[in-house]
């Protein structure tokens, strides 16, 4: 059967076609054996050189295939030209991919094992510095020895740098060598149980003593291993391994040494741009993992590096963006890093940064970003007595009242801010202020009517209203003599319309907070009925998802109502009485509601401020 074969490739001439002969009278034959599949392999070879050497580019090799129809004839004697033609017919209306599909279908049902040998062969072809042997296995021992590698390779590095510091191709060859075993080193990131081998071995020591290296080259690659190495997902797959590398990199002084390396790195550069970016990443990892590091990580340096960054002339970009992120993630319930940004006139720099977008939206949804964490992060600082003080100074409350006016995507954000440079005894200085400064203006229109375009900023109408009346609340509690009568007045101009808003919101929020109790008590039942016990932690967790339903706003409301009732101005407290008559409204409701208010109220708060607090309102009930 092979032997038409034989003849046909000898006398045939050395062409294109000679590659699709070969193959499709193999085929033909039925030959499976494999001294054919070795001579397929050779002619596979040949084919290919004749067809590299007529010019054809590796796509049009790749998808190449043998004219099956047009050599058919010659084997077969003319049998089956019907079908023939129509696989010519074929070929000439499909495209060549589809072409190439049905005729690898058609050869894998024909011999699977010789296309798998032809595969084979154009893999190699296409790829020959592809390595069989499989990688060494990563464990104790291979991590052991490439920690030692490092080592030596460090340890000659830098003997090369001080016995010739001024001939660089004497250290060069050593440098690369460094260069390449820290590279090698990051498939330990792999095996975070295998961590402590970095700390016993004193690697994490060498490390950190080369983020100073001179050559920043060098430096940066550390950075990218620690950044591996410190990635969040890695260290919550092995505990204990991730305590023990923290732990080596905070006695190390890590931040400490990110930042002055920081400080030397041109950002201009696309490479040590990169190294700043993923500076940042580690100490965001390690924020992550242990909270309590954000002190420390402030106060070596990384603070004061932030604001510089932020502040910095430099066209927006990525590592900017992140800067904002680290330092709302460093001022997060830590009162110590909100005294050291205070100190360090950060609250400055933040307002600064943020009168940007007093007149103009960000242009970028990154940008954007940049902006909430900025806000976040003034709103973080503002929870301090004593940065409110600075930020009265600085004139954030102009700054804010002109975003509330401006109406753009800022606004939202700068009530936030607002509500909180407002809140409590320590705001009081704030609420005269913004009394002074005509802010009255400002917030009772926002009072009156919610905005309908908040989407974009990603704030809810719920949202907005709890800062809107948390600010008014704050007034009423925080304004004496003739700024405490102005505020009065605003309610009873237009006919009391301001009242009218504020019952509409009672109601509004009343209705939504008596749905989620009556949710809650069905769910309570049924856990008394299947035997399940009411612990405090369930309760709590029933009162959080009251507030969630409205129920701080609703006592922020009931708190105003009862301060314009005890305003003096009788026109004021008619009104309330009224619509609340006219509606159905009880005022033990409202009593129930204060003095649930009450017994939460201050919390954080010293004990003797919470008396005299719940002294005060209980007193006002008693006069409503």
């Amino acid at each position: 059967m092979c032997a038409p074969f034989l003849r046909q490739s000898s006398d045939t001439a050395v062409n294109t076609s000679l590659y699709g002969t070969c193959v499709s009278s193999v085929v033909s034959c039925g030959a499976v054996s494999n001294k054919l599949v070795i001579f397929l392999n050779l002619t596979t070879f040949f084919g290919i050189y004749i067809l590299l050497s007529s010019k054809m580019d590796v796509g049009e090799l790749l998808n190449y295939q043998p004219d099956r129809g047009a050599k058919r004839p010659r084997n077969q004697g003319g049998g089956g030209g019907g079908d023939d033609e129509i696989r010519v017919k074929h070929q000439r209306t499909l495209g060549r991919d589809s072409h190439r599909h049905r005729e690898q279908m058609e050869a894998d049902e024909e011999d699977d094992g010789t296309i798998g040998d032809r595969n084979r062969i154009l893999e190699k072809l296409m790829d020959p510095d592809e390595d069989d042997p499989e990688a060494e296995p990563v464990d104790e021992s291979s991590v052991k020895k490439m920690i030692l590698t490092f080592e030596k390779r460090s340890y000659k590095n830098q003997e090369l740098r001080i016995k010739f510091p001024d001939n660089p191709e004497k250290f060069m060859e050593s440098e690369l060598d460094l260069n390449d075993i820290i590279q090698e080193m990051h498939v330990i990131a792999t095996m975070p149980d295998l961590y402590h081998l970095l700390v016993e071995l004193n690697s994490v020591h060498s490390l950190l003593g080369l983020l100073s290296h001179e050559n920043t080259d060098v430096a940066i690659a550390v950075v990218d291993l620690l950044q591996e190495l410190t990635d969040i997902d890695t260290l919550h797959e092995s505990e204990e391994g991730a305590e023990v590398l923290i732990d080596a990199l905070l006695e190390g002084q890590v931040v400490a040494l990110l930042v002055q390396n920081m400080e030397r790195l041109d950002e201009s550069v696309k490479e040590e741009a990169d190294g700043v970016y993923n500076t940042l990443s580690i100490v965001e990892n390690m924020a992550e993992f242990r909270p309590g590091l954000c002190t420390e990580a402030a106060q070596q340096g990384l603070m004061q590096w932030l604001l510089k960054r932020i502040k910095a002339k430099m066209p927006f970009d990525a590592n900017k963006l992140y800067c904002s992120e680290i330092l709302a993630i460093l001022l997060q319930n830590n009162d110590d890093t909100r005294e050291l940004l205070g100190e360090m006139d950060g609250i400055d720099v933040l307002l600064q940064q943020l009168s940007v977008f007093k007149r103009h939206n960000p242009s970028t949804a990154e940008e954007q970003e940049m902006m909430e964490n900025l806000f976040d992060a003034l709103c973080s600082c503002l929870m301090l007595a004593n940065n409110r003080d600075r930020f009265l100074k600085g004139e954030g409350l102009q700054l804010m009242n002109l975003m509330l006016r401006e109406k753009k995507m800022s606004r939202t954000s700068a009530l936030k801010v607002l509500d909180h440079g407002m809140i409590g005894p320590e705001g009081a200085d704030n609420c005269h202020k913004f009394v002074d400064i005509l802010g009255l203006r400002t917030i009772f229109p926002l009072f009156m009517k919610t905005p309908k375009k908040m989407k974009k900023t990603g704030t809810s109408e719920k949202e907005h209203e709890e800062h809107v009346c948390s600010i008014i609340a704050s007034m009423l509690r925080n304004l004496k003599s003739q700024q405490r009568s102005r505020l009065f007045t605003k309610f009873t101009e237009n006919d009391c319309e301001k009242v009218d808003r504020l019952m509409e919101l009672y109601f509004k929020y009343l209705e939504a907070v008596q749905q989620a109790d009556k949710r809650i008590e069905g769910e309570k039942h049924e856990m008394v009925r299947r035997g399940e016990i009411l612990d405090d932690g369930m309760e709590d967790e029933f009162y959080l998802r009251r507030l969630d339903a409205g129920l701080f706003v609703l006592q922020l409301i009931c708190y105003i109502m009862v301060e314009i009732g005890n305003s003096g101005i009788a026109q004021l407290q008619q009104r309330v009485h009224q619509i609340l008559n006219v509606r159905g409204g009880s005022v033990k409701v409202i009593r129930h509601i204060m003095r649930e208010y009450a017994e939460s109220i201050g919390d954080g708060k010293t004990e003797e401020f919470k008396e005299v607090e719940r002294k005060r309102i209980m007193d006002l009930l008693d006069s409503f």
